[in-house]
């Protein structure tokens, strides 16, 4: 029959042939670009999981290891996913400064986008007109230098709080944790919302609990629809899908009674000048008919605001705390400085901290070994693009680890050990032109409240320092103070900072009593 086919139409058996070549051709070059494209050095990976099975509880740590046999930029698979890490303060500064806009774009994360309103916000959205925009309200309104100094008196008056809270606490151990975590929380709610919150995020769960949890689902407890998009059902089964959405939930309901009990704002001829955050987007959405800003857009960008501004100051104000107990001959050097520029006097300001070198150098050392986003949140290529003279294709997944690269032996002397004076007169800093420390990453992408950050954790740690001198509870000795963190999309200190703490002695005073 289908001889007789082929003698009935001739042209049949010719159109098979030519199909059949055309589609050996086609797969022949496509197979030989594949064979050629020089692709990333990687591990070798099992079938189905990829590389999943080398990267531990502690991935930058794993990251690190491999890189070390891999080369600084290495690809790996996660599942289905291909992922390019970056090791080394060359391969990141091709990255984020020669191919910035290549890379701007961020992957589908199932969980921060349930949590971030379907990436209405700022740090997980999708790269577009729509995020340039926001992120550009949010620098201008919030975080330029401007902003950031307009908002000094709150920081002093919740830094006095604090010094407070540990002169007088309800036990003689003081758990810093809960009160950095607490002044974080306070300046952000001030700034940003108009006013405190209080201890709990809702009526039911602590705002520390619920934040420490939605770091956890973002950043290690990644869901198995991200790297095996036909699995997404696992994930029911594992429960991360009811964590998420409870967490989805109580973030929704916080926000609701935000806007809800939030005073209404109407232009006036100052601008923005004196108006809290919140009072500026409800303004916008209010008055301008071509802005994007509805309900949705505005708590999204308030809760990113809110997580930004607490959880990562009040770590970075832990770690730092905690590495100069541990470290008795830098805390006195601190304390010497702050002292003797302070004049005695029972409060630090803004203006005398300009003159504190060693404070600053403090706050880099310590951000620099103890970096609270040790991976930064991953990127993905927009296009096809040739890095370090390797392909990378559309698609894949980028992530880097600054806390590789700041611990790099070949970069930093002596890495492992907490060394201050390595910042005193050194140009580098944490805006992101400096790649081999990007604390608050760089680019596009980058960060844009270290402003707001670092006039906070300044103040806080030279009032703290100024006024009080501190030993471990339980006869602990301070070099065994514990320093393990705990991996989320945030690195946490795994124990709570709990200290006693001694106010400092006025010689002044001392002598008046005689």
């Amino acid at each position: 029959m289908a001889m007789k086919m082929v003698e009935q139409y001739p042209l049949y058996l010719y159109f098979i042939s030519l199909l059949s070549a055309t589609i050996f051709f086609y797969k022949w070059l496509t197979l030989k670009k594949i064979a050629l494209r020089n692709l990333p050095p990687s591990p070798p990976r099992f079938p189905v999981i990829g590389n999943l099975h080398q990267v531990g509880p502690d991935p930058y740590i794993s990251l690190r290891a491999l890189a070390e046999k891999y080369g600084p930029l290495m690809l790996l698979k996660f599942g289905s996913v291909p992922v390019v890490v970056v090791s080394s303060a060359e391969a990141a500064r091709e990255i984020l400064k020669t191919h910035d806009l290549v890379f701007a774009d961020r992957p589908f994360l199932s969980v921060a986008n349930r949590i971030f309103y379907k990436g209405r916000d700022v740090a997980f959205a999708r790269y577009s007109e729509y995020w340039r925009q926001v992120k550009s309200m949010c620098v201008t309104q919030l975080l330029s230098s401007r902003r950031v100094q307009s908002f000094h008196n709150v920081r002093e008056e919740e830094v006095a709080l604090l010094i407070q809270n540990i002169e007088h606490p309800p036990s003689k151990i003081v758990n810093l944790s809960d009160l950095l975590a607490e002044l974080a929380q306070n300046v952000v709610c001030r700034v940003a919302l108009g006013r405190k919150y209080g201890r709990g995020i809702n009526g039911n769960s602590s705002y520390k609990i619920l934040l420490g949890e939605i770091m956890e689902l973002i950043g290690y407890s990644r869901s198995m629809r991200d790297f095996f998009p036909l699995l997404g059902w696992v994930d029911r089964l594992t429960g991360l899908n009811a964590r998420a959405e409870k967490a989805a939930k109580e973030v929704d309901t916080f926000l609701e009674g935000v806007l809800r009990d939030h005073p209404s704002t109407v232009a006036s001829n100052n601008g923005h000048a004196n108006k809290d955050f919140v009072s500026i987007l409800l303004e916008i959405q209010n008055t301008d008919a071509g802005s994007s800003m509805d309900k949705d857009c505005i708590k999204a960008v308030i809760w990113d605001m809110f997580v930004a501004g607490t959880d990562t100051t009040s770590s970075t104000l832990e770690w730092a705390i905690a590495a100069l107990i541990k470290n008795p001959h830098v805390m006195v050097k601190l304390q010497n400085e702050v002292r003797e520029i302070g004049k005695g006097k029972s409060k630090i300001s803004e203006d005398d901290i300009v003159k504190m070198n060693y404070l600053k150098a403090v706050m880099k050392e310590s951000m620099r070994l103890y970096i609270t986003a040790p991976l930064i949140v991953p990127r993905e290529a927009r296009q096809d693009v040739k890095v370090m003279g390797y392909d990378i294709r559309k698609g894949t997944q980028l992530v880097i680890n600054a806390w590789a690269i700041a611990r790099d032996p070949s970069l930093w002397d002596s890495p492992e050990e907490f060394r201050p004076e390595r910042f005193l007169n050194s140009p580098i800093d944490y805006k992101g032109l400096h790649y081999e420390y990007l604390p608050f990453g760089a680019g596009r992408r980058g960060c844009p409240g270290y402003h707001f950050a670092m006039a906070v954790n300044e103040l806080a740690l030279a009032n703290v320092v100024n006024k009080f001198d501190f030993e471990l509870p339980n006869g602990e000795r301070k070099e065994d103070l514990d320093m393990a963190g705990v991996n989320g999309l945030t690195l946490r200190r795994r124990s709570p900072l709990l200290v006693i703490a001694t106010p400092r002695v006025e010689f002044g005073l001392i002598c008046s009593n005689f």
